[in-house]
């Protein structure tokens, strides 16, 4: 089944009673036995809902993974796959990865006895060198937050193959549309439902996909013991949006492509990172990893010409604000916003720079976006 075909169709038709053609919402907290020791398959909302139910089954199917679970938000699945872990353990990351997950890997867990090694997960041999008897994790963000770097998703797992290292992938910036990281090796993938899978800006979420039946038992009791599941009615707001996906990842694709072009031959911008870019580095490895591009690109701004506050203030269809991935764009500024939280040490090996701006690109025309740009970087 074709992956447009599957997130219309997948978790959808749960109502026997009238045959709905949408999900319904099951807005309870608790469900009542039949008799002691049985039920309709549900007793509590924290532990399963049939909402959300739904939603894990569509996520799973675009994902190709055996299961899912649905989080509360994208840092409450980062969260319940950290707890796979025991003190003692040591993961390998990158060090240009989203602030959030960087923020709860350097300053949360690493207080309980959980080390991590922060390196440029593009030089295998960094990667390779990292390792060691206690390594448990790779967590692998690719394309990264925000400067499009790009990860050969394969390569690195099997830097961590036969170790007993499980190998997680954040899949938030392409979605599943445009990247499958379960071909490339991968045990878990992890979403920010609240990005590109529901993509308007109204709810927040998180999902962990399962390549195997192992990982999904002790997935699932982590959600549930920890108290990180997603409310009925925000997995509904994400089963709505993730209809459209596919849709909306070509329109978002599109105008990001055309953007990431006006601005790399544009005198107030000194360097621009997206995907699409025949200029990217890592091209190559884009065609042969990816299936498209997305919706996100950073680019660095000639602070000489014109500043971050005249940029921002002169903008009429930009939003000044973090977050990614709806149908609206969004424009902020890493250093001071969404990876603050890192420090200055960590932005500036990151390679995140005061001049580094990020952009979600919305769905709107296209060419209002490069008008709007245009008038604003003048």
């Amino acid at each position: 089944m074709d992956i447009r075909t599957k997130s219309v169709h997948n978790g959808v038709y749960k109502d026997k009673s009238y045959n709905s053609v949408t999900t319904p919402i099951y807005p309870t907290s608790t469900f009542a036995f039949d008799a002691l020791g049985k039920n309709k398959g549900y007793d509590y909302t924290r532990s399963g809902n049939p909402t959300r139910t739904a939603l894990e089954e569509n996520i799973a199917a675009l994902e190709g993974g055996v299961a899912c679970s649905v989080t509360a938000t994208g840092m409450a699945a980062v969260t319940a796959v950290l707890f796979y872990l025991k003190p003692g353990d040591h993961v390998i990351t990158g060090d240009d990865i989203y602030g959030g997950t960087y923020r709860l890997f350097d300053q949360v867990f690493s207080k309980y006895g959980i080390s991590f090694s922060f390196v440029n997960m593009r030089d295998l041999d960094a990667v390779q060198k990292a390792v060691n008897e206690n390594t448990k994790m790779m967590w692998i963000e690719t394309p990264s937050n925000p400067l499009l770097n790009i990860v050969d998703i394969e390569a690195v797992i099997n830097a961590a193959k036969g170790k007993g290292i499980i190998s997680v992938v954040d899949n938030t910036f392409l979605s599943p549309y445009f990247q499958s990281p379960f071909e490339f090796g991968a045990d878990i993938v992890v979403h920010s439902t609240t990005k590109y899978l529901n993509g308007h800006s109204d709810v927040v979420g998180g999902a962990i996909i399962y390549k195997t039946k192992e990982l999904e038992e002790r997935g699932r009791f982590l959600v549930n013991a920890l108290g990180v599941s997603e409310a009925p009615f925000d997995a509904w707001l994400v089963l709505r949006g993730v209809k459209t996906l596919a849709y909306r990842m070509e329109a978002h694709q599109a105008n990001a492509l055309a953007i990431a072009q006006f601005l790399e031959n544009h005198p107030a911008v000194k360097k621009v990172y997206y995907p699409g870019l025949s200029s990217h580095p890592q091209y190559a490895l884009i065609k042969k990893q990816m299936k498209g591009f997305g919706g996100m690109l950073s680019f660095e701004l000639d602070t000489s010409k014109v500043s971050c506050d005249q940029l921002f203030s002169k903008l009429k269809y930009f939003s000044l604000a973090e977050s990614l991935g709806g149908v609206e764009s969004l424009i902020e500024h890493p250093w001071l916003m969404s990876h603050s939280s890192m420090g200055e040490k960590g932005l500036k090996s990151s390679g995140i720079t005061q001049e580094t701006i990020r952009v979600s690109v919305g769905i709107e025309s296209a060419q209002d976006l490069i008008d709007d740009l245009t008038q604003a970087l003048k």
